[in-house]
């Protein structure tokens, strides 16, 4: 063909432009671990379609573009003010986990009744000689410094979208976030906060620094703010457990399970339901602990110390039948602290404490001795919560023993002279020798004649600016009011004079107190000198420590500690004004605290009332013939010998099948 014939049309047709590639940050959890793009079909996409997942769409997030540094300099438009609270909410959304940028596996169905490892078997458990008393250091030290949030690394939007990805790491049944030690959240901020929420700078959801699960914020919530209220005489200046026990969360799985074990019980037992069992918790903070204690020499002492002491009061709220789990924690915990450091921090301090207070209170409770030795006269020292002043209304006022700080040496050495008797008993039984026999005799007259003076000397130390408005009438029942002198130091009682609210708790710490002085001296009578129920000191302490438990709860101060006294008292109670006393107390305490062992402390007593009431009707009907005499010794042999034996209390929490741990 000709070229020259052929008419060619030369153009450019442009071409439409491309459109760009976008990362949608509103597609599916399973596209965005995919690194896939998602086209956003409802209700599945087709990548969840092809593959099979489930396909889940979380709620859009608001854009974070590239800012500059926080350190700004004198010349910024942003005042001071805001540059704080702008570094408080960053504090969650930059150094936090980011939802978006990585999501955590879904939820397996998990056998919530697998036991857990034996731990008994453990070197865990034998516990060594005991420890001794370790000197108190400044409570008000900083334990945590605040992150240098100048120096910080912004986050991009390719970070933002999907660039970062947290680590997650499964062990067992249970899965936790990995996160780089430099973010973790510094939750000293939370601690000063005695009553509303930890995180209640921060923008919601609350506690996420902690769980991404919104029915465990939920359980940290509920033990900030409802459990950890319960179980101390003093907050001031903000919540030990907030201050020293939640930091240890950051580094340690165990100390958060042992948390939400804990208040995941509490409100089971007033009836709400969580979507993970406590015994999950329980379970998983088990092995996390064993866990710790395998890498000893790498872990924090104060974790492990931290776990077992929430594992002990789970255990003393659950109350599963006659177990013995609460002994073998403090034998653990006694083995930690004998093969590590003193402590040198306040947590130490504090952990030690609680143990101090349930060793005693178990060793009363399961009638065996301490495990740990006695503290030395003047050894303990009230423990304030930290910063709290020290001119302050509360300041002879420790944060687990209430007033009783002083009186503590005197209840341990008391609860280890039901061993030396039972020692006694069984030389005598056994016919050893004579000389035996009259050294554990003269031992243990001398040592129960200087815990009679000691609580015969006692009284509670008051707080400066602090004086009882009121005595307990024994006769009448009623608080009369008095006018004291105790008032001193001039002009400065004015200044630390307690208001309305602080003289109504000193109040009922300090009837707290008399009432454990009280139920010891009951004690000691009749489970160690074995005098009659009707024994006029029986009765006349009995009388005395319900009058001071009632007037304990009619302040609606603290009562957390206030279930051995009470009990001890209420088990001996013959008329019907002290019963009617014991009945109320019980009432209120079990509605403020909330707790299973005070309900299975009160069934308890119940049941021994019957049982002493039925031994007396008999016996009274046996004086009355000369035949029903046999008879009605008979009937109270087979209700047990309440007067020289075993304690009839004892008897009975074991024909329940119930060992109740009376902290």
């Amino acid at each position: 063909m000709d070229p020259a014939g052929v008419k060619m049309l030369l153009y450019t047709r442009l071409a439409p432009p491309k459109e760009p590639k976008r990362r949608s940050r509103a597609g599916c959890t399973f596209c965005k671990e995919k690194k896939k793009k998602c086209d956003e079909g409802r209700p599945q996409c087709s990548r969840c379609v092809e593959h099979g997942a489930t396909c889940i769409y979380e709620a859009l997030r608001p854009r974070r573009r590239r800012k500059a540094s926080l350190a700004t300099s004198s010349s910024s438009t942003i005042s001071s003010n805001d540059s704080h609270r702008l570094s408080l909410s960053r504090r969650l959304s930059d150094f936090g986990y980011d939802s978006d940028s990585a999501s955590p596996p879904e939820s397996t169905e998990v056998d919530y009744m697998f036991s857990p490892p034996d731990l008994h078997q453990s070197t865990y458990w034998n516990a060594p000689s005991p420890t001794p008393s370790h000197p108190l250091i400044s409570p008000t030290e900083s334990l945590f410094t605040l992150p240098d949030l100048s120096h910080a690394e912004e986050l991009t939007e390719d970070a933002e979208d999907g660039g970062v990805a947290e680590s997650w790491t499964t062990y067992t049944a249970v899965t936790t976030v990995s996160r780089p030690r430099p973010y973790y959240p510094d939750l000293a901020m939370i601690a000063p906060c005695p009553v509303t929420s930890p995180l209640f700078e921060f923008h919601s959801p609350a506690f996420s620094e902690f769980t991404d699960r919104p029915n465990r914020r939920a359980l940290v919530d509920h033990f900030c703010n409802i459990l950890s209220h319960l179980i101390v005489f003093r907050e001031e200046s903000g919540n030990p457990f907030q201050q020293l026990v939640l930091p240890l969360t950051r580094q340690s799985s165990p100390v958060l399970n042992a948390i939400f074990a804990l208040a995941s019980a509490h409100l089971e037992y007033r009836g709400i339901q969580n979507e993970e069992h406590s015994l999950f918790f329980h379970n998983q903070a088990i092995q996390g602990l064993g866990r710790l204690i395998e890498q000893s020499a790498k872990s924090n002492r104060n974790e492990i110390l931290a776990t077992i002491m929430l594992l002990i009061y789970y255990e003393v709220l659950v109350q599963r039948g006659r177990s013995n789990l609460v002994d073998g924690h403090l034998k653990g915990a006694l083995t930690i602290m004998c093969t590590t450091p003193e402590p040198s921090d306040s947590t130490s301090i504090f952990l030690e404490r609680a143990f101090r207070f349930y060793d005693v209170i178990a060793a009363l409770s399961n009638g065996r001795a301490p495990l740990s030795a006695a503290p030395t006269a003047g050894c303990l020292m009230p423990f304030p919560p930290l910063g709290a002043p020290i001119a302050s209304p509360l300041s002879n006022v420790d944060t687990l023993l209430g007033m009783a700080t002083t009186l503590w040496p005197i209840i341990h050495r008391l609860s280890s002279i039901v061993t030396l008797k039972s020692d006694l008993q069984a030389a005598i039984w056994s016919n050893a020798s004579a000389s035996k026999i009259a050294v554990l005799r003269t031992e243990l007259e001398a040592t129960t004649q200087a815990i009679e003076a000691a609580l015969s000397r006692w009284q509670p130390q008051l707080p400066p600016g602090f004086a009882p408005d009121e005595e307990v009438d024994q006769k009448t029942n009623k608080t009369d009011k008095v006018h004291s002198t105790h008032l001193s130091h001039g002009s400065k009682i004015d200044v630390m004079s307690p208001t309305v609210a602080e003289r109504s708790r000193l109040h009922s710490i300090w009837h707290n107190a008399l009432a454990y002085r009280h139920s010891a001296f009951v004690y000691l009578y009749r489970s160690v000198h074995g005098y009659r129920r009707s024994h006029r000191a029986v009765q006349e302490h009995t009388h005395r420590s319900l009058l001071h438990c009632a007037a304990t709860v009619k302040h609606e101060g603290p009562m957390g500690a206030l279930l051995w006294p009470l009990f001890v008292a209420a088990c001996e109670a013959v008329t019907e004004n002290d019963r009617g006393l014991a009945e109320q107390a019980f009432e209120k305490v079990k509605k403020r605290q909330g707790m299973r062992n005070i309900e299975r402390a009160w069934e308890i007593v119940r049941e021994v009332w019957e049982r002493a009431d039925r031994v007396e009707s008999v016996a009274g009907a046996g004086a009355g013939a000369g035949a029903g005499v046999d008879r009605g010794a008979k009937e109270q042999e087979k209700l047990g010998d309440m007067e020289t034996g075993e304690d009839l209390w004892r008897q009975v929490s074991r024909e329940m099948g119930v060992s109740v741990v009376f902290g």
